[in-house]
């Protein structure tokens, strides 16, 4: 007669399941990222051939498009090392040192997460704009930063700033703070502490991070779209264009422009997928 006792041995394992149930989960979580992920990003590379590659290739080659082209790469240029230091910064102080407002450090690192990206940018426009906080000042010396591309950039910057800091904070809580307090004991600096300890540690996931970042960079619409002013040739990005030449029924143009935004999204993908099998192949997760 039983007890009325659980005992542990009746308690099975995750990984002990039936295997009907362990494949159902597997086939259901590849039909979910087919549907939902695959199929789309396909559709978009169909509908750019659809026509020929001379089509779309001649579409990318339209002088709007290139302006386009160039300014995405250049807002990235500008975004990706700002927030590589000031990411790197805000995860060392974090993760290092204790100090008044650590914690609201961490939840405003978290921000753009939360705050929807047209937010971010109508509030640039509140500030910069020609009749926001700082327009008149701005005018006064012919300074313009809304629907230019100082604007981008501030805009960009605000959207990606947390994927270089949450990237690298998690790894520099788990590295801890024993080796830089060696380093220190042993008479190194700082910046020598940082330079020879701390950032080798974390080089993957920096890496890592700021491929995100410059994917996201090149990928924002919200924002920008906000701050742009939408002035063709001069202040769209490519993301930008994609909507233009959509809404004027340029699908081709439209679809080619996505396709090479896409293909940049996926060249991303597979570099950050090499960086991390070269971390566990190194035996360094970081």
């Amino acid at each position: 007669m039983s007890d009325g006792t659980i005992r542990p041995e009746r308690f099975q394992p995750a990984w002990q399941d039936r295997p009907w149930i362990r494949r159902l989960l597997a086939v259901a979580a590849v039909l979910v990222a087919l549907v939902m992920l695959a199929l789309p990003l396909l559709a978009v590379f169909v509908e750019a051939l659809r026509r020929g590659l001379p089509v779309a290739l001649d579409a990318i080659a339209e002088p709007d498009t290139l302006a386009a082209i160039r300014l995405t790469l250049l807002v990235a240029l500008v975004t990706v090392p700002v927030n590589l230091v000031g990411g790197l910064a805000a995860a060392w102080c974090i993760a290092k040192f204790d100090f008044p407002g650590k914690r609201v450090l961490t939840t405003l690192i978290d921000l753009p997460f939360s705050v929807s990206p047209v937010i971010a940018g109508l509030v640039f426009v509140l500030i910069f704009g020609a009749q926001g906080w700082l327009g008149p000042w701005l005018q006064a010396r012919d300074i313009q930063v809304i629907f230019a591309l100082p604007g981008l950039v501030l805009a960009t910057l605000f959207v990606t700033f947390p994927f270089v800091a949450r990237t690298v904070l998690p790894l520099m809580q788990e590295q801890g703070r024993d080796e830089e307090e060696a380093a220190a004991t042993l008479g190194a600096g700082g910046l020598r502490t940082f330079l020879m300890v701390t950032l080798p540690n974390v080089k993957w996931g920096l890496l890592a991070g700021v491929l995100l970042c410059n994917a996201r960079a090149m990928g924002e619409f919200g924002a920008v779209s906000v701050v742009s002013g939408h002035i063709r040739g001069e202040t769209n990005t490519m993301p930008l264009h994609v909507e233009i030449l959509y809404n004027e029924y340029q699908f081709a143009g439209a679809f080619a422009v996505a396709a090479l935004l896409a293909l940049l999204g996926l060249v991303t993908l597979v570099a950050k997928t090499g960086l991390e099998r070269l971390s566990g192949r190194n035996g360094n997760l970081a």
